[in-house]
């Protein structure tokens, strides 16, 4: 992609609403836009990073033999109240009246509709195990949407459900899913613990919390980095030394990045799930859920990736891979090389934004530290006498001077 044929409204100033860094950043290196407190919009350089984010979490969720679904947002009041959670819900819940009479809500989670459309379509346990997940927006009414878009009003979730025949397979998915998850935050360049959580409205009797110490993060967490000890602190309590290893607890403020539950037959039951089993017995599915919020990975991998010049994205992250900077774009022989590096790239299907704006050196040093693209390759003309172009990584700011007839192969290397 060309710089000058696409849509990168980059600010020097931090604007007055943001409140956290990577709200700030988010801001600044146009990723996004509000559009009203708690609702924004996804700019092109923040959908790239949103997809790239969700194809890690595809080929996760794939790996494990989760299938892919698309639920629907709008969802029947009725499915709630069989489950009582409209009342858990409160306000939160965004709830209307269609011009039929009939009662409905913006879906904040989908456990009732996964839920209906198993007992509807699955009656042995032949087929069963099953596990089906989805990437899709969620609503939330929240009181004080915070910190661009950690809290919102609108948010992308990745979502699944295994539904077993009984508590050992619920079991095996459980883990299969709590070790996709540390694939998926490792992938995604992330710091994190794991931790057991209180379920609270979604029920069952165990839950996992994944959480990504942040300077911003709403929740806290005692942790220990000698034996990755960590938990939730409980009132009053002021743990000092862990309980485990002797080490030193350490008390951070985090983001959660996902939780997972073993629900067991909470839905199932109140909404009448059931299969036959080998012995010809009617019983209710064994449920689990699994949940990521992707949409706040984006902040919480640069609440924990940035310096004073801007993002830094981790590799698999980063919305291009490579940015090229010929900094004079006027001079024939430096546009012809970046064009020429650009063709290869692209040929060799390596996602590349070219900067050919006719701007000075450095508002396109400014920038291209700001974005964050992992790679980048710049080309001044007192190098290139030399036949020399300069790659940057980002991440530690290494510089390599390199002959411009090895650039492409060690850029592959490096990708």
């Amino acid at each position: 992609m060309l710089w000058s044929e696409t849509f990168i409204p980059t600010l020097r100033q931090v604007p007055q609403e943001a409140e956290s860094k990577s709200h700030q950043l988010m801001l600044r290196a146009g990723l996004i836009r509000m559009l009203i407190s708690g609702v924004y919009v996804y700019l092109p350089l923040g959908l790239k990073v949103l997809d790239n984010i969700e194809k890690i979490i595809r080929q996760e969720m794939e790996s494990i033999g989760a299938q892919e679904l698309l639920l629907s947002a709008i969802q029947p009041l009725e499915l709630w109240q069989k489950t009582g959670r409209d009342k858990d819900m409160g306000e939160v819940m965004i709830r209307f009246t269609d011009r039929r009479g009939r009662k409905l809500c913006l879906g904040p989670t989908h456990e009732e509709v996964i839920t209906n459309l198993i007992k509807t379509n699955i009656s042995s346990y032949r087929q069963l195990p099953l596990v089906l997940y989805q990437i899709q927006t969620k609503f939330r009414d929240e009181l004080r949407p915070r910190f661009g878009i950690v809290r919102a009003c609108e948010f992308i979730m990745k979502d699944a459900y295994s539904f077993d025949c009984d508590e050992e397979g619920l079991e095996k998915n459980y883990k299969k899913m709590y070790e996709a998850y540390q694939r998926i935050f490792k992938r995604c360049g992330l710091e994190f613990f794991c931790l057991e959580a209180d379920p609270g409205v979604m029920g069952g009797d165990v839950s996992h919390e994944f959480m990504a110490p942040a300077e911003s993060g709403e929740d806290e967490i005692f942790t220990c980095y000698k034996c990755k000890y960590a938990s939730l602190p409980k009132e009053g309590e002021n743990l000092e030394i862990c309980p485990y290893c002797k080490g030193k607890i350490k008390r951070l403020n985090s983001i959660e990045l996902g939780h997972i539950f073993k629900l067991k037959t909470k839905y199932t039951q109140a909404l009448d799930a059931k299969y036959l089993d080998k012995d010809g017995k009617v019983k209710y599915a064994i449920m689990g859920c699994y949940g990521i919020g992707v949409s706040r990975l984006i902040a919480a991998i640069i609440e924990q990736n940035y310096d004073s010049d801007g993002i830094i994205w981790p590799k698999e992250i980063s919305p291009y891979k490579v940015i090229i900077i010929p900094l004079d774009i006027q001079d024939e022989l430096i546009k012809k090389l970046a064009f020429d590096i650009y063709k290869k790239l692209v040929s060799l299907n390596i996602d590349v934004l070219l900067d050919d704006r006719d701007e000075p050196a450095g508002v396109k040093f400014k920038d291209a530290d700001l974005i964050g693209i992992y790679l980048q390759v710049i080309i001044g003309k007192e190098s290139l006498k030399k036949g020399i172009v300069e790659l940057k990584v980002r991440m530690d700011k290494t510089k390599l001077k390199l002959k411009k007839s090895n650039l492409v192969s060690h850029i592959r290397k490096l990708i």
